[in-house]
């Protein structure tokens, strides 16, 4: 849950927001981020099971919150998932592009079927849903565009070539839509986390845990930040949340790292007698 500490409650008051991939991890703590300061907002999510868990915490919360299904590498199913989340209350003023997944291999262990899908997903779901959100943006006079991306836009991790492609197309992508969109008074950043403790990443510890338990690896991911953790959730919903709202109204085509300082390290390291020197 997002702590909502970098905004004041209201500040989206009367603002609707669509979030993909906001049935789980980033996305749903950053759909709790928007609603906690009074935008309203439809999650979309492939999951049925994983939606209903989403909009029964939400509104539990007693958070103005409405979901859908779609896949957002689907051009019709995003379409739709558009104009109901504009039909449901009555237009639209932020998009964030949570949706996104991780898969492992080299570009020879990589099939063809594997990178289409990483792309389809990561990379022109991001196209297709502001393809089809930027217009309701526009006659609305703006709104603020917010793709999740990573700090392997940056670097990257050995084994990881679609998902390291793909999160570079982002931070690409954004800079293109800001560039384009900016005298429509439409905003777009990105967001490049480290490790977040979210499903997907403990899917990965269980894929490359061997006999350690999961929490184990967890830790030790942690460890590799300069903070000595690794994010929570809401710490990059906040982010997301301030970049959708009004104290960032001069802030476009920015990719904001969220990781604890880990792109301020390298993996050389000095000797320990020439650090006290």
């Amino acid at each position: 849950m997002s702590g909502g500490a970098t905004m004041q409650p209201g500040e989206l008051d009367g603002k609707v927001a669509l979030v993909t991939g906001g049935t789980l991890g980033i996305g749903r703590a950053a759909a709790i981020a928007l609603a906690r300061q009074g935008a309203s907002v439809v999650i979309v999510g492939t999951d049925r099971g994983h939606l209903g868990d989403a909009l029964g915490e939400m509104r539990g919360m007693g958070l103005g919150i409405d979901g859908r299904l779609a896949d957002v590498a689907v051009a019709a199913e995003v379409e739709a998932a558009v104009a109901w989340a504009v039909d449901r209350f009555g237009g639209l003023d932020i998009l964030v592009n949570s949706a996104g997944i991780q898969r492992y291999g080299t570009v020879v262990d990589t099939s063809e079927e594997l990178w289409d899908r990483v792309f389809d997903v990561n990379v022109k779901g991001m196209f297709l849903t502001a393809k089809h959100a930027i217009p309701h943006l526009r006659g609305r006079g703006g709104g603020s565009i917010v793709n999740v991306s990573s700090v392997q836009a940056f670097v990257a991790l050995s084994g990881s070539a679609a998902y390291v492609a793909s999160k570079g197309a982002i931070n690409s992508l954004t800079r293109a839509m800001a560039q384009d969109h900016a005298k429509e008074g439409i905003r777009v950043n990105v967001v490049c986390p480290g490790s977040v403790d979210t499903p997907m990443l403990r899917w990965a510890a269980d894929l490359f845990r061997g006999d350690l338990p999961v929490e184990t690896l967890v830790e030790s991911w942690g460890s590799a930040h300069p903070m000595g953790r690794m994010a929570r959730a809401d710490e990059v919903a906040d982010v997301i949340a301030w970049l959708a709202g009004p104290r960032s109204s001069f802030v476009t085509g920015a990719a904001i790292p969220v990781d604890g300082g880990l792109l301020t390290t390298v993996a050389v390291a000095l000797p320990p007698d020439e650090v006290e020197a």
